[in-house]
């Protein structure tokens, strides 16, 4: 394969994002594909449930949140095209059953965030107007604003911005609605329609291709998108609590809902509550976990009986403590907490799979596991995964006896599966994105790290003889692991062009028990660099590698590991590349979206701020950064790029002109997520190894102007 197929097939395929199910057995996965003109995704569902996945919905916009109900229809959010041709502006709530018309529900000024069916309950999350007590006054003052043309927003807490969106003006707001008011209008209205028989559904079969089938012939049809009228489904604001909305989850018997909310306390801007709603009695929101300075919980999931939750609690990372993640049993009648698996060393993210059993997914040594045990166990058992296979599991939902979940792997695309929680037998389900066949050998590599501790690698070897020159990526994070598929760092196209990728999971890495986080949270720019260095010598001592031609890159996270890679080990790397990444750790911490940030740095700043090092950075460096990342603020880039071109050792050219190089993207945040400009930050990355690593005079990205 060509790097251009290579790039090309990953950029073009179509991508798995998520499942949904209900206890029926119906399986509907949401995935994006490329629009007919081929500039960027969008996102749709399909019925997996059968031998071959069916799209079941249709449009040029994409599908937002959805639900499925135990009766079999699917609720979501989308924009259609009016009467008058033109596209709203807030997507609409619509619902489509097994078998008719999807037909429209609700609008909503701003669109819908969340949404969740239980039983004959209907609860959303949206944005409202911060004086609207119900829809028609959030109505109202959301359309005086846009015809005023007003667009500032103020603020009382912290943050103000998120990963890549601006925070408010409307107030995330939970909302319920019954869905008993619609169901005889609806039973009426969507029978499907025997003159429609000629209209066509697009099929997906198991290896990509596709096919089209008449209606009569599916189960399903899509919704129509200029005919539907709105049913008119009615919400009730929920009272929630003081402080941001962060996440809630909804009993089987939809009776409550428990919700997570930040707010700020002394010492801590952003500090978190859990308290109990009801969806009915219209009674006061009960607290049930206060608020701390030093950590935090975060809400999992509600046991089927009603009785209890799963929650973790998270331990603040501090100058004094490490960030810890231990899942813990609420009592909803007490309000007290206690551990769940106490001699389990992993970070869980669990589900119930009955009233005292429980299923999670965890990273473990590379790649990830399931684990299933009774919830007073001591620890729990592995179904699948670990050590001596490939896949890493995420999204698991419980359907009888089995879960479903997404799989994937370095060189796996993401694929449906299911679980037989009995055998942990697992069986691949219709998947409606592409199989992707990766370049060259994925292979391991080990080395002890300065203290004694083990430490692994995945390496990717192109196909042929070499040796290869070695390109190393730093994985973000920090706490983090390269054990699964990424379309933004995948070594495939590197592969491609005949470079070995090496992916090390270093000091701070997940899947290897608390004690690897410990070893490097309170020194970013020590264990987790000399680990990598380790392991990068391991690799060059392959006689399939060769040892003088390799180069560093990483992104957010690894983005600071390529910062301070470069000020640290004179020309051992020919260069570097660091996209979205942190330079001065001081002014990071004070305009980032997070708040802990500067507490935990404060200390380490002074030691471990790569930017303290700009003048030892003798190599060549592409900066790549976009200007909506608010995670890592593009100051960091603009200060990197200042600090290199007046600070750095690296020699001009010939020409006289700087060798470093900063690729910036106006519209792109933390990752770079446009069809098009993700194609230039490969082209561009490419080039800029070839000629640094490979002498290669290779020309800029035709599209770059």
């Amino acid at each position: 394969m060509t790097i251009n197929d290579a790039v090309t097939t990953l950029l073009d395929a179509r991508r798995l994002q998520g499942l949904l199910t209900n206890q029926s057995g119906r399986v509907i996965a949401q995935y994006s594909f490329l629009n007919a003109e081929g500039n960027s995704y969008l996102s749709h569902l399909a019925d997996i449930s059968g031998e071959r996945p069916r799209r079941i919905t249709r449009g040029d916009q994409s599908i937002g949140p959805a639900a499925v109900s135990d009766s079999g229809t699917v609720y979501f959010a989308a924009k259609r095209t009016g009467e008058d041709g033109k596209d709203a502006e807030s997507p609409s709530l619509w619902a489509l059953p097994e078998t008719g018309e999807a037909r429209k529900l609700a609008d909503h000024d701003g669109g819908f965030s969340r949404i969740e069916v239980k039983g004959h309950s209907m609860i959303v999350q949206f944005p409202v107007h911060s004086w609207a007590a119900n829809e028609d006054e959030h109505q109202e003052y959301s359309q005086e604003r846009r015809k005023s043309k007003v667009s500032g927003i103020l603020h009382a807490g912290f943050p103000i911005r998120h990963w890549d969106h601006d925070l408010g003006p409307g107030q995330e707001t939970l909302a319920v609605a019954d869905l008993t008011e619609i169901t005889d209008e609806f039973d009426d209205d969507l029978t499907p329609d025997a003159t429609r028989g000629a209209a066509e559904s697009e099929t997906t079969t198991s290896d990509g291709a596709t096919s089209t089938t008449p209606a009569a012939e599916a189960t399903s049809c899509s919704e129509d998108s200029t005919t539907a009228a709105s049913i008119g489904l009615t919400f009730r604001y929920l009272p929630l609590p003081p402080g941001r909305l962060v996440d809630w989850a909804v009993d089987e018997e939809a009776q409550f809902v428990l919700v997570q909310v930040e707010k700020p306390i002394s010492g801590q801007l952003e500090a978190s509550e859990i308290w109990q709603l009801d969806l009915h009695k219209h009674s006061a929101p009960r607290l049930l976990v206060e608020a701390a300075a030093d950590h935090g919980f975060g809400v999992e999931a509600i046991s089927p009986d009603g009785t209890h939750a799963l929650v973790t609690r998270e331990q603040f990372w501090t100058s004094k403590t490490n960030l810890s993640a231990t899942l813990m049993l609420l009592n909803l009648d007490t309000g007290s907490v206690e551990p769940v698996w106490p001699e389990a060393d992993h970070w869980f993210e669990p589900v119930w799979a009955d009233d005292s059993t429980i299923v999670a997914t965890a990273d473990d040594h590379g790649r990830g596991s399931v684990f299933i045990g009774d919830v007073n166990d001591e620890q729990p058992r592995r179904l699948v995964g670990g050590p001596g296979q490939k896949y890493a599991f995420a999204g698991l939902q419980v359907q009888g006896i089995t879960v479903v979940a997404t799989a994937s792997a370095i060189d796996v695309a993401p694929l449906p599966i299911a679980i037989d929680l009995i055998s942990g037998q697992i069986s691949e389900l219709a998947n409606p994105a592409n199989v992707i066949d990766g370049a060259g050998t994925l292979t391991e590599v080990a080395a002890v790290g300065d203290d004694g501790t083990e430490v692994r690698a995945w390496l990717a070897v192109p196909d042929g003889e070499g040796p290869f020159p070695l390109v190393v990526f730093a994985h973000g994070g920090p706490w983090g692991s390269w054990n699964s598929w990424t379309y933004r760092w995948n070594p495939g196209p590197f592969a491609a062009a005949g470079y070995a990728v090496l992916l090390p999971d270093p000091a701070i890495s997940t899947g290897y028990g608390q004690s690897m986080i410990d070893r490097g949270q309170q020194e970013l720019g020590g264990a987790p660099f000399t680990d990598i260095l380790a392991l990068t010598d391991a690799a060059i001592e392959r006689p399939d590698i060769d040892a003088e031609r390799t180069a560093l890159a990483g992104g957010s996270y690894g983005g600071y590991m390529a910062n301070w890679v470069a000020g640290h080990t004179s020309e051992r790397f020919r260069c570097i590349i660091t996209h979205a990444s942190l330079w001065n750790t001081t002014s990071m911490g004070r305009t980032t979206d997070n708040a802990s940030w500067d507490v935990a740095m404060r200390k380490q700043s002074g030691t471990y701020s790569p930017h303290l090092f700009a003048d030892r950075i003798e190599v060549p460096m592409l900066v790549i950064h976009g200007d909506k990342d608010y995670r890592v603020p593009i100051g960091q880039g603009q200060e990197l790029w200042y600090d290199l071109l007046s600070r750095s050792k690296t020699p001009l050219d010939a020409e006289g002109q700087t060798q470093h190089r900063f690729l910036y993207f106006p519209d792109e945040g933390h990752w770079v997520a446009g069809r098009g400009n993700a194609e230039v930050w490969y082209r561009t990355v490419l080039a800029f190894l070839d000629r640094h690593v490979l002498d290669i005079d290779a020309q800029r990205v035709r599209t770059l102007g």
